[in-house]
């Protein structure tokens, strides 16, 4: 299925493109490496985010929480992800590992919406109103994870009312099975578009020439 990405009403959602996810010597980079590697997760948010730039499409930046001292403490009901980031101080503010990946860096034009406190990137936080202040109908959702905060950003965009692309080689897991949940157990049940990142690209330029 080709879907007709027009430039004024697409944007790319980049989540969580924090050092500590994508760099060596990132506090989850090592759990994450053997399934990076496999997809081609690095060149492949690259050609997505730069195909995107090039088509004229904004792209959001969706970072989660950078943790500071004190997160998550006297909460009644913090997930198990919150513990770890509690106890492991992923993405810290004011360090190396809270920063994003040199590579991956706002630029002219591109937004940095607030951060989200656990998976979704529309839940607590400004995104949607930034996207419909933006005439955005279409979201293409990259990043990490693949079973926890792309599904969680994906799903609630469809929720919303928003065509959700999911790229497979654009985000990665833990492990391969948490791959194959996402795309091909969860995804098809919300997203309209499930895709690879050489075809989301030469999707992205036909949209660009035709509505050039």
């Amino acid at each position: 299925m080709t879907v007709p990405y027009e430039p004024t009403r697409t944007a790319v959602l980049l989540v969580d493109p924090y050092n500590d996810f994508l760099s060596d010597g990132g506090k989850v980079w090592p759990l994450l490496e053997p399934v990076a590697a496999d997809v081609g997760l690095l060149d492949n948010l690259r050609a997505v985010v730069a195909a995107g730039r090039r088509a004229d499409l904004p792209v959001f930046f969706v970072p989660h929480r950078r943790w500071q001292e004190g997160d998550y403490e006297g909460w009644e009901h913090p997930n198990p992800t919150q513990r770890i980031v509690q106890e492991r101080h992923t993405f810290a503010l004011g360090t190396w590992g809270g920063e994003f990946h040199p590579d991956f860096r706002p630029g002219d034009g591109d937004v940095v919406v607030q951060e989200h406190w656990a998976q979704s990137g529309f839940a607590n936080t400004d995104l949607d109103f930034r996207l419909r202040q933006r005439g955005i109908t279409h979201v293409i959702v990259i990043g990490l994870l693949a079973n926890t905060c792309i599904e969680s950003t994906g799903r609630y965009a469809m929720e919303l009312g928003y065509h959700v692309t999911l790229v497979r080689d654009a985000t990665a897991a833990f492990l391969p099975e948490m791959m194959h949940a996402a795309h091909e157990l969860n995804g098809p049940t919300y997203a309209h578009a499930i895709t690879r990142t050489q075809d989301l690209v030469l999707a992205l330029q036909d949209g660009a020439h035709r509505h050039g």
